[in-house]
């Protein structure tokens, strides 16, 4: 059976790869194009190819490699664009009792002396997972950080969660499309400079073997070999969506196909002038959509394929005043800089950020700006030794791994590709759609995006 049967099998039954193992049998999925690449998602439909042409689901990242049953696969599904989805891990929950491999305490509950002997203690243990798709993240203040914790407001009244140990909620990054990374990790714990990103990868697949699944020792050096090479090998984007169909008509070069093609080094592109090659930034970052511009003809999906064009082209070039945001108006000495969205996404065609630059646009802050959600998020206040400076956040971010102030609250920005299979936003899940996501930076920036503006940057981005 091929690679991309078996992976649709996953989505539909939405359990583990373990008891695939087991030995039940394999349902294709409804709905799906004759080619069984595409899953379907709320907006229409993501696919993934591999640059391998084929994958051998023996691959390590299907194995269970530690003690709690669970496999890279458990949190990385292929249907939910190699991460985990609110809607299909309550399947999950449904179907298992709360048992699939997904819900474990040591990271998947609230906290993981949190009572779950039975469902309804289970659903409650398991909310920020079942509700948003968060990860606890345990980590320690550093050793040599520069600021204090010095209060801790838990809604979950965990006591595993101190101002020495702190929770972090935080979405799964998908483990696809990684050939255009610069940092791995949404605080870059796990990059080392000078290090490739092959063995920056290979660092995370042991710390999450040796965390997530709690083996008792690492993998093989050829486990680790074999799981990043399947993982570097896959690139997934939204292949079609419902309004504006296939998302490679007409000229267009949506789908994953172009994406894997995509030229991509560190710095490529880079709005500080750090691209390698000497070319100078160009902020017209998106080009897939270019043709869908001033179609001129009648077609069931014109009017929606010219507004994926136009949202493409205020991506690119909207203006937007960016303040107060760390690691661009403190590192450039200015307090306004004139920027576009792709002044932090500025990987071509992907929407990275081409070199490791983790920034805090305020999506940590507490009070959270509207239309945020941080409900059920611990709240921790810093405050800096040398300065006095006080921050309420609901994630220190990078901070928490450098120890500086100036870190607290930053994040790595994701890859935009496959948005519409992997809500909700942001690194805390504290979006739930595409147009909170725009609402929060049309109040963060005062851009006074119309109604119709705002729409078009949904259909742009949930295409891509």
């Amino acid at each position: 059976m091929s690679w991309i049967r078996t992976l649709a099998s996953y989505r539909i039954l939405s359990l583990s790869i373990l008891f695939a193992c087991l030995g039940f049998s394999l349902v294709l999925p409804a709905n799906t194009d004759p080619d069984l690449r595409d899953f379907p998602d709320p907006t229409g439909a993501v696919r993934t190819v591999s640059t391998t042409g084929s994958v051998d689901t023996s691959n390590p990242f299907f194995q269970s490699l530690g003690t709690n049953g669970r496999a890279c696969i458990t949190c990385h599904q292929p249907g939910d664009a190699w991460t985990v989805t609110p809607p299909h891990i309550q399947q999950r929950f449904d179907s298992s009792d709360g048992l699939d491999p997904i819900f474990r305490t040591v990271d998947g509950a609230n906290c993981p002396s949190a009572p779950v002997s039975t469902r309804s203690e289970r659903k409650r243990a398991y909310s920020m997972l079942l509700e948003k798709g968060l990860i606890r993240i345990s980590l320690p203040v550093p050793g040599n950080a520069a600021f204090a914790v010095t209060s801790v407001r838990d809604p979950h009244d965990c006591p595993q969660t101190t101002t020495q140990q702190l929770a972090m909620f935080r979405r799964p990054l998908p483990s696809t499309n990684l050939k255009f990374l610069s940092t791995v990790m949404w605080d870059g714990r796990e990059n080392s400079p000078g290090r490739s990103i092959d063995l920056d990868l290979i660092s995370q697949a042991t710390d999450a073997t040796r965390g997530h699944a709690q083996a008792a020792q690492d993998p093989t050096s050829e486990q680790l070999a074999q799981i990043v090479a399947f993982e570097m090998a896959l690139f997934t984007a939204q292949a079609r969506d419902d309004d504006a169909g296939r998302l490679d008509a007409d000229g267009a070069q949506g789908g994953p196909e172009s994406l894997s093609t995509q030229p991509f080094h560190l710095g490529i592109n880079d709005v500080f002038g750090a691209d390698p090659s000497g070319a100078p930034f160009n902020p017209v970052v998106f080009t897939i959509f270019q043709n869908w511009a001033d179609l001129r003809r009648s077609t069931p999906h014109e009017e929606a394929r010219e507004s994926v064009a136009r949202g493409q082209a205020l991506f690119n070039t909207l203006v937007i005043p960016i303040t107060g945001v760390a690691g661009i108006n403190d590192a450039l000495n200015t307090p306004v800089f004139m920027g576009t969205c792709t002044t932090c996404h500025d990987t071509p065609n992907s929407g990275n950020h081409s070199l490791s630059v983790p920034l805090n646009i305020g999506v940590t802050a507490f009070p959270a700006l509207a239309p945020l959600d941080t409900t059920g998020l611990p709240v921790y206040t810093l405050v800096c030794k040398a300065t006095g400076e006080v921050f309420h956040v609901t994630d220190p971010g990078r901070a928490m791994i450098s120890g500086n102030c100036a870190d607290i609250g930053k994040t790595k920005g994701p890859i935009l590709r496959a948005l519409a299979a992997r809500a909700p936003y942001f690194h805390n899940g504290s979006a739930a759609t595409l147009l909170d996501v725009v609402n929060f930076y049309n109040v963060r920036f005062t851009l006074g995006l119309s109604e119709h503006e705002k729409s078009d940057l949904v259909a742009f981005l949930r295409s891509l």
